[in-house]
């Protein structure tokens, strides 16, 4: 079976965009593939962080993702820090990658010009991430188009490596996947739905109360020419309210269109919509910020099915370079 492994840093809260977008396509992915979803704490504190910010959060994205759909029995769940082979393999792959090529990362450009302290880890970043891969005999690795870099750079630490010390590291490869509904912020319908916009009564965290959901879907941006059809560039705002509509249905946005004459019922259809759709996620969400004994124990099954994994393969690594048995 094909493994797939995918990491997500616990920052920010998850919204709309978020999992109408990608977590949703995930879910079937657990049943199809060996799926490893790992919530990178590490890679987290390559910026600074108030002491305990980066554990409450890897906590509730966990919880998050769960209530989402992840069933951490079916597929590998589990926190970085909670597998100590992937900070010792990090350092085999800073031992492969040479400081020109992790210089000619675009993420390490555009993270250095927002920050007045610039961490080793962050400049050594791909190398931690090379090792996350790796460990897993991954073979394929969903990303957008602005993540290929990384991928790449895994390939050619893993070839490295390989070439140095004999076949040890499968080479992953990057899967753009399908898209998922293209979800806009609900103020400025050119932007997509983001928390780093800055604008929240553009964006529906997943946590909103159904009356805060309804105020900010009602109060969305559309048009004055009152025709409702599909077209992004044309219409961006309803062509917005039509993609989440169809998303949260399962329906075609441009047929949808069909069904209505005014703005108005546009949006209290999707706002019903929405709620109806995250309400159950709310519900599994609460049972388990309410219990997070029982998120720890199922990221305990994760984080033991990921060592078993993760430990063969730095084993192998160790042995091929020779280093001396303990």
């Amino acid at each position: 079976m094909t493994r797939v492994f995918s990491g997500i840093q616990p920052t920010g809260e998850l919204h709309l965009g978020n999992y109408l977008g990608a977590i949703r396509n995930w879910l079937p992915m657990q049943h199809e593939t060996d799926a490893v979803f790992c919530v990178v704490d590490l890679h987290a504190i390559t910026v600074p962080k108030p002491p305990g910010e980066v554990g409450a959060d890897s906590l509730r994205l966990s919880q998050l993702l769960m209530a989402a759909g992840l069933d951490p029995e079916v597929c590998t769940l589990f926190v970085q820090s909670h597998v100590r082979e992937h900070s010792e393999a990090g350092w085999l792959m800073q031992c492969s990658v040479s400081f020109g090529e992790l210089s000619r990362m675009t993420q390490f450009k555009d993270k250095s010009d927002q920050h007045d302290f610039i961490s080793a880890g962050l400049f050594t970043y791909p190398a931690l991430q090379a090792a996350d891969i790796l460990l897993y005999d991954t073979d394929e690795v969903p990303v957008g188009e602005d993540q290929r870099q990384h991928i790449e750079i895994t390939r050619d630490i893993a070839e490295r490596f390989n070439s140095r010390y004999g076949e040890t590291f499968v080479l992953p490869q990057a899967v753009v996947p399908a898209a998922g509904a293209r979800v806009m912020d609900l103020q400025r319908p050119d932007n997509k739905m983001s928390k780093s916009l800055d604008s929240p009564k553009g964006t529906v965290n997943l946590l909103d109360e159904p009356e805060r959901i309804e105020k900010k879907i009602k109060s969305a941006v559309t048009d004055n020419d009152g025709e409702v059809r599909f077209d992004v560039d044309e219409k961006p705002g309803v062509s917005n309210l039509l993609s989440i509509l169809g998303a949260a249905t399962d329906r075609d946005p441009v047929t949808l269109a069909d069904d209505y004459h005014q703005y108005g019922a546009l949006k209290v259809d999707t706002a019903a919509a929405v709620v109806e759709l995250l309400t159950p996620f709310q519900a599994r969400f609460a049972e388990l910020e309410a219990d997070p004994g029982e998120t720890t124990r199922l990221l305990r099954i994760g984080a033991d099915k990921a060592r078993d994994i993760a430990a063969t393969t730095l084993a192998r690594a160790k042995s091929n370079i020779g280093l001396l048995a303990d």
